[in-house]
């Protein structure tokens, strides 16, 4: 008995300390761009750090930018933990950036219904020759780097290649028989299970066995800032924002005190900011849309028969879709449909208030001295220098150049004060 309890308590540690270890997930869902890559980078660190099992990265991305990739790929190949990507849920995909950030992966494992593929690099190229090299140099470079990252984890480099410059795409299935990917799990537990007791080779060159099956997944979150602002790091959504906060803050300037737009239009511009500094904003564009705001407030000031509007519509307008650099891996930019919509309303919306503007110019006023003017009324005394005038039924003194007789008609030529300057009609 007392050897039991004895075997019991030099057993008891080494159960204790061999409980199931702790897999750190996190979910990237959208544009691979730097706020993701630092969240996949930070992440990749938190897990060697806190001595979890793996980082398993739970994905569907439509793609991003080719330095963004390269940085996470580097992270998941020099890491000395476990890094298993689980494309996932059904419906999804890893295209573009999500294949190379796959490829890197120790583990890669898809969902049923899922796909990945269509990995050519976009955003460079055009009619110019020099384009058309700079293209190739890109599309050879991404290449050969694709090959290089497949052939390190021992997957089929020439689907890779294929994927970059044929930009081909294939289901869970055709990816596992291509040996793309290792296993498709419907589940995040099938998934756990079935790598249980595969290893893997760290970026040290220890290999490491997983211990997956019953180990506790840890959910990490973006926080509320870098969540807000990984969902307006697109293009358009940052674009809109950005004319919100103009029309904002022109409104509150154009017409003080009305505090609601103003201060909506200050927010606007403030996330649109925050949402520029994570993408590659071109000046040249930015200035065009400023110089369109000028002309068409200038149009307002100035009668150019339309030729201010004009310009400012062609400016806005490709301000808007040269707003953003086209770096590779993804087109940045506008979508020209609503750089076009948002170039006309804001057209529409100076237009108008040039139209109102004109109105009031040419409508004659009918109170106040501007009303008098060219007024007929009756000289009611002789006027040779001063006298007395009737129009309609108000008495006023008068003055005229001329020497007016009693009971004569005149006309208003002056206002000045409570003196009008008169005419003569003959």
């Amino acid at each position: 008995m007392k050897i039991k309890i004895y075997a019991f308590f030099l057993l008891a540690p080494a159960l204790l300390f061999a409980a199931p270890g702790e897999i750190l997930k996190i979910e990237i869902e959208g544009d691979i761009n730097p706020l993701s890559a630092k969240f996949i980078m930070d992440n990749i660190q938190r897990a060697k750090d806190g001595e979890y099992e793996a980082l398993l990265i739970q994905m569907d991305t439509p793609g991003g930018l080719l330095s963004a990739t390269q940085n996470i790929v580097k992270a998941i190949l020099e890491a000395d933990v476990p890094v298993i990507m689980y494309i996932a849920p059904s419906s999804s995909g890893a295209v573009s950036a999500g294949v190379f950030i796959t490829m890197a992966c120790h583990v890669a494992a898809m969902d049923e219904g899922t796909n990945i593929g269509a990995a050519h690099p976009v955003g460079i190229g055009g009619q110019q020759d020099t384009s058309r090299v700079m293209g190739e140099k890109v599309e050879n470079y991404t290449a050969t780097w694709a090959r290089g990252i497949a052939e390190k984890r021992g997957r089929n480099a020439e689907w890779i290649e294929q994927a970059v410059r044929r930009s081909v795409s294939v289901t869970e299935r055709e990816a596992l028989e291509l040996n793309v990917i290792d296993l498709i799990a419907p589940t995040q537990d099938s998934l756990l299970a079935a790598i249980d007791g595969r290893t893997v080779e760290l970026a040290d060159g220890t290999m490491h066995k997983l211990a997956t099956k019953d180990a506790v997944v840890v959910e990490q979150e973006m926080n509320w800032r870098h969540r807000i602002l990984y969902r307006i790091s697109n293009p358009t959504v940052a674009y809109i924002l950005l004319m919100l906060g103009i029309y904002g803050i022109f409104f509150e300037l154009s017409n003080p005190g009305s505090i609601i737009p103003g201060v909506a239009g200050g927010i606007f511009i403030i996330l649109a900011f925050m949402a520029l500094q994570t993408l590659p904003v071109r000046t040249a564009g930015v200035l065009l849309i400023l110089f369109a705001i000028i002309l068409f407030i200038l149009e307002i000031k100035v009668t150019s028969f339309g030729i201010l509007t004009i310009g400012g519509i062609v400016a806005m307008f490709l301000g808007s879709i040269m707003l953003f650099e086209e770096a590779p891996g993804f087109s940045f930019r506008v979508d020209w449909r609503v750089a076009l919509t948002v170039t006309l309303c804001t057209a529409a919306f100076f237009v108008f208030a040039l139209g109102m503007a004109l109105k009031t110019r040419l409508t004659r006023a009918t109170t106040g001295a501007e009303g008098m003017l060219d007024k007929v009324g009756i000289a009611t005394t002789p006027i040779s220098t001063e006298g007395m005038v009737k129009i309609g039924a108000e008495l006023w003194k008068a003055r005229s150049d001329e020497k007016i007789k009693k009971g004569e008609r005149i006309r208003v030529l002056q206002v000045n004060g409570l003196e009008l300057k008169v005419e003569k009609i003959d």
